[in-house]
């Protein structure tokens, strides 16, 4: 499949007058004909200004239908989509943007302060009521139906994981069809569905997870600019959303948020989650309100859907990511990359029409990244049950060696998140002189409770090795955390560093 059609155009031919976007706070809506004349606009007007084939256009912005209309107007001006964090400060952002070569930088009235720090790199700005205005005065170019090379860059996710390392990761039209193929059919999601975006827009869950997928499918997404509990609680209890997809750190919120236990949950058909590891926890207290949470995983560099649990076995197989779906291939090898049996670790490896080609600009990383034989290395540890079903035991580099045993930080903070007092934890390697490196838990306990450290430490024995427990341990209010909700552990071995008991 070499080329397919133009996304917002076929939809807008197929159903013009269903709603393809509510903004949750205004309440304006836009239809997927007014999505596809928009775009159509907005490409001549990024061609007017002299942006030609394969120039970058960065934008800044909270969640919100016009990113959309922008990103089918790359598509189709052959630009390229450079979405920037709009977490990062200036001094963050001027690299990034600088690096992509961009010539254009949109932003909205929420980011203005932002953008303009960013004025000093040279880069033209346009704000949103500006780029309407050009927008709306700006004729479609007439008779412009190219169909979409599934391989050419259509935008650039910069990721830099738990790293701090950024990197430009490419997204094409055939990794968004692949994985609007995976979710379409771990979900069942179609027409009739309806969903909220909040994840932001500068990460692969805010765009694909599912907003893109449904926008294929022909359902209505609301936007809502940033994530706010009670908002989504409202939205479930008035039966506006039927598919849900969250990352642990937001259903922890909906769980500690006063309304959640008296909203009723049930006409949200499909719950799904990645991004993060989810503790057992978590899942038991939504199984306790009737709500199956269907854990996945996947990557940016994998567009990103790859594993997916089914709603039928997601109480019975609490832990798992579920198995590949449709369009992806998985392998579990061992150092020598030869294939381990089920029940045994491995790194996890993926190919198929999902996977990116690289990262823009940067073919050292590329070729870094990729096995022979074009299989991904997503760097992390995995096993397969005897059942087919995958679980994700940690990252690569966040092992550690204690005593000359292997660490797995993911299995011990599995444990701590198992007592009472404790909503979250992260384990990260410390140096030690005795035995090389042991382990420093950095806890976040639940609102009104707590527990010392050797509570602690003796419910982790319990179920550890006494080479697993951590030495030491230190609270925390929050954890620092990527875009998807990801504890940044390099971070938190800086803040223990320093801290060091």
């Amino acid at each position: 499949m070499r080329t397919v059609p133009d996304l917002a155009r076929r939809r807008a031919e197929l159903t013009p007058d269903r709603i393809a976007f509510v903004d949750v706070a205004s309440g304006r809506t836009w239809t997927f004909a007014e999505i596809d004349e928009r775009a159509e606009r907005a490409a001549s007007l990024f061609e007017a200004r002299g942006l030609q084939d394969g120039d970058r256009i960065a934008i800044l912005c909270h969640n919100t239908p016009i990113f959309f209309e922008i990103l089918f107007a790359c598509a189709k001006a052959r630009a390229i989509l450079v979405p920037l964090n709009w977490r990062q400060t200036p001094a963050e952002l001027a690299p990034i943007l600088a690096g992509s070569g961009a010539k254009l930088l949109l932003h909205d009235a929420a980011t203005a302060e932002l953008a303009q720090a960013l004025g000093g790199t040279g880069v033209p700005l346009l704000p949103f009521d500006g780029y309407e205005a050009a927008r709306d005065a700006t004729a479609a170019k007439p008779g412009r139906d190219a169909p979409w090379e599934t391989d050419r860059v259509w935008y650039l996710l910069y990721t830099s994981g738990t790293t701090g390392q950024p990197k430009a990761v490419i997204q094409t039209a055939g990794m968004a069809i692949a994985n609007a193929a995976n979710v379409q059919l771990a979900t069942g999601l179609d027409a009739a569905d309806a969903m909220i975006c909040f994840l932001p827009l500068f990460h692969t869950a805010g765009i694909n997870l599912h907003t893109l997928p449904l926008f294929i499918a022909g359902g209505t997404t609301r936007c809502l600019a940033k994530f706010d509990p009670g908002a989504v609680l409202d939205l479930i209890a008035g039966g506006k959303l039927t598919v849900f997809f969250g990352v642990p750190a937001i259903y922890q919120a909906l769980s500690l948020h006063p309304a959640f236990a008296t909203t009723d949950l049930s006409r949200v058909r499909h719950w799904g989650c990645g991004g993060a590891p989810i503790s057992a926890a978590l899942i038991g207290t939504f199984l306790d309100r009737g709500v199956a949470i269907c854990n996945g995983m996947g990557m940016t560099e994998t567009g990103p859907t790859v594993f997916f649990m089914d709603g039928a076995h997601a109480a019975a197989k609490i832990g798992s990511v579920g198995k590949p779906q449709l369009m992806a291939e998985v392998r579990i090898v061992d150092a020598d990359e030869r294939d381990v049996r089920p029940g045994e670790q491995g790194e996890i490896l993926f190919r198929g029409p999902g996977i990116t080609p690289g990262y823009f600009g940067n073919p050292a990383a590329t070729r870094a990244a990729f096995a022979p034989g074009g299989w991904l290395r997503s760097g992390d540890v995995g096993r397969r049950d005897e059942d087919g079903y995958y679980y994700i035991v940690d990252r690569i580099k966040d092992m550690y060696i204690s005593g000359g045993e292997n660490v797995y930080p993911a299995e011990v903070e599995r444990v701590l998140h198992a007592h009472p007092a404790v909503l979250e934890a992260a384990v990260v390697g410390v140096p030690d002189e005795r035995w090389g490196e042991t382990g420093h838990a950095i806890i976040r306990f639940r609102p009104g409770q707590h527990a010392d450290v050797e509570a602690l430490r003796a419910h982790a024995r319990a179920s550890l090795a006494a080479y697993k427990v951590p030495k030491h341990f230190t609270s925390v209010d929050d954890f620092p955390r990527t875009a998807a909700g990801k504890i940044q552990k390099h971070l938190l071995r800086a803040v223990v560093a320093r801290d060091k008991p």
